[in-house]
């Protein structure tokens, strides 16, 4: 399967911070202010057993929008391309998610794939998935990607690892790998994942529930880092500020919990982390 990435030429965050304003309305004030507006959807959920939080969780006014976009089509022929990270100069490192990594040049040509990521499990959603540059990549050259990976205690589990691209943008160095999800599972679904570095610094990642039934009950327990959302340094220790360090059993990196399957996540200019998780049908959702 192959997909095609293009280039917007309205900047991503902007378009987000305002979608995201009209959801906060809503969460705000629930119905009254939902009825003085044309509802996206009317229907009545559509998961049984999976009714809303609260009246008017998954209601949405229609938004006319002025805003115009140029796409360009940059490059075609890649196997499910999972993420872009724009380089210094303007070319694109992009993740397969079969597992390889590969530099789409500003004109659109497709670059060998990078050497040296360690082995992953690739089957199902599971791959190479996230890629982020350090915020000191232009001296330290530094690269940060998440990926599902066999484990020894058996079953697979979402990991991110770092590694130094070479000079020459072929290969890597000093790789190896700072985190990995816990506990693991023999699934293939619902890794998650994302990476953004903060204001702060600190790396974030968001890791899925692995969809199972009986994997989601771990989205809600400290003990576990799955559907949750962590928070690291970039070698990947623990900050100390974290909210639930020193707590009993629960994981020092975790940062936010209780999400299904985060696979977007974007800072604004404030400050304030925004993910995108996707639900089942109806229960897809915006967060702040």
């Amino acid at each position: 399967m192959s997909r095609t990435i293009s280039r917007r030429s309205v900047g991503f965050s902007r378009t987000v911070a305002a979608a995201a304003t009209g959801i906060v309305l809503l969460w705000c004030v629930p119905r009254a202010w939902s009825q003085q507006c044309s509802l996206i959807d009317t229907r009545a959920p559509t998961a049984a057993g999976q009714p809303p939080a609260f009246p008017g969780q998954y209601r949405t006014c229609k938004v006319t929008s002025s805003v115009q976009f140029d796409v360009t089509v940059v490059a075609k022929g890649l196997e499910t391309p999972w993420a872009v990270e724009p380089l210094p100069g303007g070319d694109l490192l992009v993740t397969e998610r079969p597992g390889r990594l590969r530099i789409v040049s500003a004109a659109g040509v497709i670059g060998e794939p990078i050497t040296g990521l360690p082995a992953m499990f690739a089957g199902g959603q599971g791959g190479l998935l996230d890629v982020a540059l350090s915020p000191a990549f232009a001296t330290d050259r530094t690269i940060f990607w998440s990926f599902s990976e066999e484990r020894r205690e058996g079953g697979n589990g979402t990991s991110i690892a770092r590694g130094m691209l070479s000079v020459d943008r072929k290969s890597l160095s000093d790789v190896r790998v700072i985190f990995r999800v816990m506990p693991a599972y023999a699934g293939n679904l619902h890794f998650g994942s994302r990476l953004a570095f903060g204001p702060d610094g600190m790396l974030y990642a968001s890791f899925g529930e692995r969809s199972d039934t009986p994997m989601r009950k771990y989205a809600q327990m400290r003990d576990s880092h799955l559907g949750k959302i962590i928070r690291i340094k970039p070698d990947g220790t623990v900050p100390t500020d974290n909210p639930f360090v020193g707590q009993g059993t629960a994981k020092p990196e975790i940062w936010s919990l209780g999400h299904r399957n985060v696979q977007a996540m974007a800072f604004d200019a404030n400050g304030g982390l925004w993910d995108v998780e996707h639900g089942t049908n109806g229960g897809d959702e915006l967060n702040h």
